[in-house]
C-alpha cells in the first residue's frame, strides 16, 4: 500500500497562502471527512496543521498525489497550479523520512523545538477518532513518535534551542530599556501564548494580561501568573495602555486592526509598542507595520532570530539523521512485509481446504471400520503430498538455468537448519 505526503511549510510558501490552510484542530475531523469522500476509494488520511506548515499523509491503494493536490487547493480557494509552486510531495521512504524529520524537529523552525511533537500526536489523535487511520499511517506515526523520542535522548538537537517565545522576549529586550517597566497585553489562551507568558512572567514586566474569548481559560493561564483578565471585546478600548501585545489565536480573521492601533498610538502618545503576531493566519492586519511607532513581527519575522546556534547542533543534526535512516529502512521492510499478507491468507485458506479434504476423508474411512492407525497414516500422507506437490512440480518443471534457483527456493522453504544434498551425491 503506498503513502504519499503533501504539503507547504515556511521554507516553501508565504505566511499569508499558509494561513489558507490552517486548520484548527476541531476542524481537522470534518476535513478529513470532506478529503476522504473526494477520492472514489476511500485513503487513510491524517491532517497536520500548525502554524509553519499544512501537511497531509495518506495511505491507499495507489498513490494520488494530483488528486490530493486538486482538493487542498479548493479547500484554500486557490489553483492547484498556483499552490503547486509552493508544495512539495513526498512518497514511501520520503513521506516517512520527511514525518520522522517533522516529528524530531529537524525540520521546524526552531531546530529541535518541542512543540511538534505534542502537534503531531494531536494531529494522529484527531484523525483516529474521525475514524481516518489505518494500520499502514498508524504504524508511519508511532515509529515517527519512537524515532522522535531515540533523537532527543541521544542526541543534543534539542539542547539551547530559543523558541519563538523567548525570541520574542529577546527582541522586546532590543527596543525597551528594562522590560521591568513595560505592561505587557497576551492575546489568546494556547500553549503558543502559555510559552510566551512563562518567558515574560520570568522578566517580571510592571504588569501583564490576557484577552480571550473564553474568560473561563484566560483566567486559568492569568491565576498561574497574577496576570489581569479581560473580555476579547475590550481589546480596541484598552490597546494603548500596553507597551507591548503578543496574540496567537485560532481566528481566522484578523482581531486587531490597522484602526484600533492608529488609536492606540494616540492614546500613547506616540511611545514605541512593540507587537509580535504568532498566529497563521494572521490576528493582526499587515498593514500595522507601516506605522511609524510601532515594530510589528510575524512568525517569519522571528526566523532570523531562532536560528541563532543552529550552525554548532550541525553535529547532533547529522547523529539524528542515522537514527531516522535506521527508522525509514525499518518501516520500508514493514511495508514490503505488509505487501505479503494477501499472499498468507491465501496460503492459510488453501491449507485449510487440504486439511478439510483429508479429514472428511479420513472420517469416512473410519465409519467403514478401518484402523485408526491406518486411517492416521492415509491422512498424513495425503497432507504431505499435497503440502509438497507443488514444490515438486516446480523442480521437475524448471528449465536447467533455472534450476538451481528453484532447488535453493525449495531448500530454504522445507529444509530449514539442514544442508542440501550434494545433487551429485557427493
Amino acid at each position: 500500500m503506498p503513502v504519499w505526503a503533501l504539503g507547504l511549510n515556511h521554507h516553501t510558501a508565504p505566511l499569508d497562502l499558509r494561513g489558507r490552510f490552517a486548520f484548527a484542530i476541531d476542524q481537522v475531523a470534518p476535513t478529513l471527512q470532506g478529503l476522504r469522500a473526494a477520492f472514489q476509494r476511500q485513503p487513510e488520511a491524517t491532517l497536520l496543521s500548525t502554524c509553519n506548515r499544512t501537511e497531509i499523509y495518506c495511505a491507499g491503494e495507489r498513490a494520488e498525489v494530483d488528486h490530493t493536490l486538486d482538493w487542498l487547493a479548493r479547500s484554500g480557494g486557490v489553483s492547484p497550479e498556483s499552490l503547486r509552486d509552493h508544495t512539495y510531495t513526498l512518497q514511501d521512504g520520503d513521506a516517512a523520512r520527511h514525518a520522522f524529520r517533522v516529528a524530531s524537529g529537524l525540520d521546524s523552525m526552531v531546530l529541535g523545538e518541542p512543540q511538534i511533537l505534542g502537534q503531531m500526536k494531536d494531529a494522529v489523535r484527531a484523525a483516529d477518532e474521525a475514524g481516518a487511520m489505518g494500520t499502514t499511517l498508524h504504524q508511519l506515526f508511532q515509529r515517527s513518535f519512537a524515532v522522535a523520542k531515540e533523537v532527543r535522548t541521544s542526541t543534543e538537537v534539542g539542547s539551547h534551542s530559543i523558541s519563538m517565545a523567548a525570541a520574542a522576549v529577546r527582541l522586546a529586550s532590543q527596543i525597551f530599556e528594562d522590560l521591568g517597566e513595560i505592561r505587557v497585553l497576551f492575546v489568546g489562551a494556547g500553549e503558543m501564548i502559555d510559552l510566551a507568558v512563562t518567558h515574560f512572567a520570568a522578566k517580571k514586566p510592571k504588569a501583564m494580561a490576557i484577552a480571550n474569548r473564553t474568560l473561563e481559560r484566560g483566567e486559568r493561564l492569568a491565576s498561574r501568573f497574577g496576570a489581569e483578565v479581560m473580555p476579547l471585546s475590550e481589546l480596541p478600548q484598552r490597546l494603548g495602555e500596553f507597551d507591548a501585545v503578543i496574540s496567537c489565536t485560532a481566528s481566522t480573521l484578523p482581531i486587531i486592526g490597522l484602526g484600533a492601533v492608529e488609536r492606540a498610538l494616540k492614546q500613547r502618545r506616540r511611545r514605541p509598542m512593540f507587537m509580535v503576531d504568532l498566529a497563521v493566519p494572521r490576528d493582526i492586519e499587515p498593514e500595522v507595520k507601516q506605522l511609524q511607532d510601532v515594530y510589528l513581527y510575524t512568525v517569519d519575522d522571528l526566523a532570523r532570530v531562532v536560528q541563532t546556534g543552529k550552525d554548532s547542533r550541525q553535529a547532533a543534526v547529522a547523529e539524528a539523521e542515522v537514527i531516522i535512516d535506521e527508522g525509514v529502512q525499518n518501516f520500508l521492510h514493514w511495508m514490503k512485509q505488509r505487501a505479503t499478507v494477501p499472499l498468507i491468507q491465501q496460503l492459510n485458506a488453501q491449507a485449510d481446504q487440504w486439511r478439510a479434504v483429508e479429514l472428511a476423508r479420513a472420517r469416512k474411512l473410519l465409519a467403514k471400520g478401518e484402523s485408526v492407525e491406518a486411517v492416521l497414516e492415509t491422512l498424513s500422507r495425503g497432507l504431505t503430498q499435497k503440502m509438497l506437490h507443488g514444490a515438486m512440480a516446480e523442480l521437475h518443471g524448471s528449465q536447467a538455468d533455472q534450476l538451481d534457483s528453484t532447488a535453493q527456493t525449495v531448500s530454504r522453504m522445507f529444509l530449514r537448519g539442514q544442508a542440501p544434498r550434494d545433487p551429485n551425491g557427493l
